[in-house]
C-alpha cells in the first residue's frame, strides 16, 4: 500500500465524517448514527458509485478512480477548491477545467492591476482575453475602451489590429510564442467553443498564424522580452513577467517593465500625457 493510497483512504474518511447529514438535506434514519458525518452508503448515493467502491477506497485497496469519479466524490463530499485539487493530486488524475472560463476580472485582481501602476499590467484568461488593465498599458498599446469586447484579446491585437500588428520588431517570434501558448490552452480547454472559434478566425485571417499553428509548437512562457516600435515613443524594450493567482488559476497577471534606461524614459514620456484611466472590462 503506497503512501498516496493510505492518504487517499484517510482523506476520504475524514471528509465524510465531518459532514452533517442535515446540512445536505438527507432523510433522517431511524437507526442512530454510531459515527459522526455521513454513512458510506450516503456518500455512494451522492457520488453515483457503489457502496463497495467507497469501502475499498477507504480501506486503501489499490483503486485508482477515474477523473469523473474523483469529480463526483469531490462534489458529494462538498470539497473546497483546494481540497478538490488535493484529491485529484492524490488520485493522480487531472481535474477538468471549468466549462465557462472567466470573462470578467475578480475585483481584488482588478484592483491589483490598478495598484501596479506605474508598471503596465493586465489580467488575461487562458485565451488571452483582456479582463483588466491599467492606464499605463493603454499608453503602451491601445485604449481598450475604444475596442469592441470581441477585439479585447491580446492575440487578436497582435495578429489583426492594423496598428498593433506592426508594433513588434520581432513579430514572428512574438506570434510564434503566442501560438504555442494558445495550442497548450486549446488542449487543456477542449470544450471552450469561444477559443476554438477564435483559433479558426486567426487561421483564416492571418497567413502567419495558419503557418505557425500547423507546426504544433507548445510552450507557456512565464517571462520574456519584447521590443516595440511605438508610433509615439519610438523603439522601446520591455521585459514581462506572468503570474498565476492561486484562487484563479485559469487567469494570468502580466506585468511589463522597461528593459533599459532609454525604454524607461520613453515609457515615462508616454504616461506623462493625458489619457484613459485604468479600466476593467469583459472580453
Amino acid at each position: 500500500m503506497t503512501t498516496h493510497t493510505v492518504e487517499l483512504a484517510a482523506f476520504l474518511r475524514t471528509r465524510r465524517e465531518r459532514l452533517d447529514p442535515d446540512d445536505l438535506g438527507l432523510p433522517s434514519r431511524r437507526q442512530a448514527r454510531r459515527t459522526p458525518g455521513l454513512r458510506r452508503e450516503e456518500v455512494a448515493e451522492l457520488a453515483g458509485v457503489s457502496v463497495d467502491y467507497i469501502v475499498r477506497l477507504e480501506q486503501g485497496r489499490g483503486l485508482r478512480p477515474s477523473a469523473e469519479v474523483v469529480e463526483a466524490l469531490a462534489q458529494a463530499l462538498r470539497l473546497s477548491p483546494v481540497e478538490r485539487s488535493y484529491l485529484f493530486n492524490l488520485t493522480r488524475q487531472r481535474p477538468r477545467n471549468p466549462d465557462k472560463p472567466a470573462t470578467t476580472a475578480p475585483p481584488p485582481l482588478a484592483r491589483l492591476v490598478d495598484d501596479l501602476s506605474p508598471l503596465p499590467a493586465m489580467l488575461v484568461n487562458h485565451r488571452y482575453d483582456l479582463l483588466a488593465w491599467n492606464r499605463e498599458l493603454t499608453k503602451l498599446l491601445v485604449d481598450f475602451d475604444t475596442l469592441p469586447p470581441s477585439q479585447r484579446n491580446a492575440m487578436w491585437l497582435c495578429l489583426l489590429h492594423p496598428e498593433i500588428r506592426e508594433y513588434y520588431v520581432d513579430r514572428e517570434r512574438v506570434v510564434r510564442e503566442g501560438i504555442a501558448h494558445l495550442r497548450a490552452a486549446w488542449s487543456a480547454y477542449p470544450e471552450d467553443r469561444v477559443l476554438t472559434d477564435l483559433i479558426a478566425e486567426f487561421t483564416t485571417g492571418d497567413e502567419d498564424f495558419a503557418r505557425l499553428w500547423a507546426e504544433r509548437d507548445i510552450q507557456v512562457n512565464g517571462r520574456g522580452h519584447k521590443v516595440l516600435r511605438h508610433p509615439g515613443a519610438g523603439v522601446l524594450a520591455v521585459d514581462f513577467e506572468v503570474l498565476t493567482p492561486l484562487e484563479d488559476p485559469d487567469q494570468r497577471l502580466v506585468i511589463f517593465r522597461p528593459a533599459d534606461a532609454e525604454s524607461q524614459s520613453a515609457l515615462d514620456r508616454l504616461c506623462a500625457g493625458s489619457g484613459p484611466a485604468s479600466a476593467e472590462g469583459a472580453a
